[in-house]
């Protein structure tokens, strides 16, 4: 499996929980957002007795040789708040109602992605000296004069340690610590502080000439050292095709081994735990001031409704069930 598909998978996590049904600003549940691999800046937890952590660390083992090489992409979500300095044109709707207006006068927070990668990595190097990569995003301010909004990213910085310890011949333990060392942070609120956060952070490791072994399904002869291994906030997952073992998608959302993309679906819906063909029946059930909100609100959210409102017949029907495989009753047992 090449990146780009690894990635797909990587992004149903980056975007789990990004805006949830019914897809307004305005809905409770989507003001109680980012919670899922949060970053916190050092100073901000270290201020409140370390209960938001400020660091992600990945723990693995791999089978190679010195000359083995690894490919490390650290992804996250960096927010960005959009606030109405002026009131929008709303053109969906004729006459919005007033608790239209408020819901679009409120800061809302959008995700931009980032990923810091590095490439190539020789356990020979990194058995001498670690990795060490810079997180740097400068802060940016923009006002729209379309619509009046003004869109503000405040600045995040922080640090992926590389790290590898030769456990055999030829058994390696692999560690990736993502630290978020953002300045200024100590007494920010909760809510400042996720604006200087890594958002959904997770890691993808792809090993060239060597293999990754499985932490839920390690070999026996491995068990002990697979236990040794120490994640925070964080689960490492064999990711591809079904036997491979050269990729890992280490996610702060619980996956196993393998984990796919259903072919039957359309897009992204934000929600995992959900069925697609319910969620698509749903969005079609909103009044016009809800789609309005959901146009309004946010980029994908509004992909997402355009997606489910060309729907064809035949896309429905895919939705509407699917048998993945089938096995014979044996006697005795129940169907």
């Amino acid at each position: 499996m090449n990146i780009e598909q690894i990635k797909e998978i990587a992004n149903a996590v980056l975007y789990e929980g990004y805006l949830l049904y019914p897809y307004r600003t305005s809905a409770i549940k989507n003001r109680q957002r980012w919670t899922v691999g949060v970053v916190y800046p050092r100073a901000y937890s270290e201020a409140n007795g370390g209960r938001e952590p400020w660091t992600m660390r990945t723990e693995c083992l791999l089978r190679g040789q010195e000359i083995t090489q690894l490919d490390v992409s650290v992804r996250f979500l960096h927010l960005l708040v959009r606030q109405a300095s002026a009131s929008p044109v709303l053109d969906s709707i004729n006459e919005p109602s007033a608790h239209l207006w408020d819901t679009f006068r409120e800061p809302w927070e959008e995700g931009v992605e980032r990923e810091i990668t590095t490439l190539d990595l020789s356990l020979h190097d990194l058995l001498r000296h670690p990795q060490r990569r810079e997180i740097d995003f400068p802060g940016t301010s923009l006002k729209d004069e379309s619509d009046g909004q003004v869109r503000e990213q405040h600045t995040i910085q922080g640090t992926v340690r590389v790290m590898i310890e030769a456990l055999e011949q030829d058994l390696f333990k692999l560690c990736v610590q993502i630290e978020n060392t953002t300045p200024d942070t100590a007494a920010l609120s909760g809510q400042q502080a996720l604006w200087q956060s890594f958002i959904s952070t997770h890691t993808i490791l792809q090993v060239h000439t060597g293999t990754f072994i499985s932490l839920l399904d390690p070999p026996e002869a491995l068990q002990a050292m697979a236990q040794g291994c120490r994640n925070i906030q964080t689960w490492p997952v064999l990711v591809g095709n079904e036997g491979e073992c050269n990729a890992l998608l280490s996610s702060p959302v619980i996956l196993y081994d393998y984990p796919q993309i259903a072919p039957e679906s359309p897009g992204p819906l934000f929600d995992g735990t959900e069925i697609d063909e319910l969620l698509t029946l749903r969005i079609l059930t909103l009044t016009d001031e809800e789609k309005a909100q959901m146009r309004q609100g946010d980029e994908r959210v509004r992909e997402i409704l355009e997606r489910t409102e060309v729907l064809s017949p035949e896309q429905f029907m895919r939705l509407h069930g699917t048998i993945r495989s089938l096995k014979p009753i044996e006697e005795g047992e129940e169907a």
